[in-house]
């Protein structure tokens, strides 16, 4: 045999490397024929501060939505003010790194500005005056962004578990057509935009029934809605995951898509399946059983981690045909919303990718669970 120099030798090993790593699978390019990957980002990330972040997410992902950033009590704080400069940069961000926008979120009773309900006096306004000002603001931020976003939460959190309106500022003043009355401005601000309903815990049977309705109400004004997102704040032990897949088989039913899209799961005890930001606890006055892994997480739950997401993915790409994405709502375990709810201070581990940025196990198991 002749020999090889070990020059040649070394050249050859580094191409080797370099093409392993290039044929690497990723999240986004293993589910690429299935349905988008998608991460809430902040603004540490848009404004590449987190260049972490920011490198998991154009490695893995294809589509982002803001955390925050394009909510109204952030963009609209003051009337006649608007506030654009982190939507324009997490915009700008999304488009030079290719990813598919979409925008979060037009009508929501929660981080809405105090002064939209209310007049010089305090009192509430009236209906007519806030239907203007619900139509200016979605107008406004609709057509700023239009072309540039696939789609909008147009409203999002409406529906109480029971399955009734939740009794919003929205609700109390305009009644129960501000639904498409929302819808009608966002599909007039922007006729090609994907409209969406958003909300969380929908795997309840009475809620999963009233969101049913409230689709049905804007259907009937003649507004189609292109999907409804199950948020998907999920835990270990919950939620029923047959009744979750009643609730994305009566939305599908719906004529709609079925997107999930605050994806995370809830290792630590929590008193209620809730995703209400508003139901928060006082961590000084809660047992320290509720903050059980602030060292490291066990292995035999992170084994029932790892589980919950296998069976969550397992059941997405069975309704592959139905579905556009798949958004967790964060990417790295420090940053996760969930570290802070319904207390802060807690340590939890919720999403794929850990306190140092690397990917869990489960990333390379949900890789090879899309080719089986």
């Amino acid at each position: 045999m002749k020999n090889i120099p070990l020059l040649s030798i070394i050249v050859l090993s580094a191409v080797l490397t370099i093409s392993c790593t290039t044929d690497e699978k990723t999240l986004k390019s293993a589910y690429q024929q299935k349905f988008l990957i998608g991460a809430a980002i902040n603004t540490d990330i848009s404004s590449g501060k987190d260049t972490a972040s920011v490198r998991i997410l154009q490695q893995h992902f294809n589509s982002v939505v803001a955390e925050n950033c394009m909510k109204s009590g952030e963009i609209h704080p003051k009337e006649g003010r608007y506030y654009f400069d982190k939507a324009d940069t997490f915009v700008q961000f999304a488009q030079d790194n290719g990813f598919t926008l979409i925008g979060h979120c037009l009508v929501w009773h929660s981080q809405a500005p105090r002064w939209f309900f209310t007049d010089e006096n305090g009192n509430n306004v009236s209906r007519e005056t806030l239907i203007e000002r619900m139509r200016e603001h979605i107008t406004t931020v609709v057509t700023r962004y239009k072309g540039k976003i696939r789609g909008w939460d147009v409203v999002n959190e409406a529906v109480n578990d029971d399955g009734t309106l939740r009794n919003s500022k929205f609700l109390q003043i305009i009644g129960e057509d501000y639904l498409p009355l929302a819808y009608k401005f966002a599909h007039e601000a922007d006729p090609d935009m994907e409209l969406y309903y958003n909300d969380y815990s929908t795997a309840i049977p009475a809620k999963r029934e009233g969101i049913v309705r409230l689709v049905k109400t804007v259907q009937d004004a003649g507004i189609k809605v292109t999907a409804i997102g199950m948020q998907s704040h999920v835990g270990i032990d919950y939620p029923d995951m047959a009744e979750y897949e009643k609730s994305i088989q009566a939305f599908i039913a719906l004529g709609c898509r079925v997107n999930f899209t605050e994806l995370d799961v809830n290792v630590l005890p929590q008193k209620s399946q809730s995703a209400d930001v508003s139901a928060n606890f006082d961590f000084d006055k809660v047992s320290k059983a509720m903050n059980p892994y602030s060292d490291a997480l066990p292995d035999s739950v992170y084994r029932k981690f790892e589980q919950r997401y296998l069976d969550l993915f397992g059941l997405y790409l069975k309704y592959a045909d139905n579905i556009d994405r798949v958004t967790l709502w964060g990417i790295a375990d420090g940053n996760s919303w969930l570290n802070n709810f319904p207390f802060p201070r807690r340590t939890n581990y919720p999403l794929l990718f850990d306190r140092n940025y690397r990917a869990k196990p489960v990333v390379e198991k949900l890789i090879k669970l899309s080719t089986e």
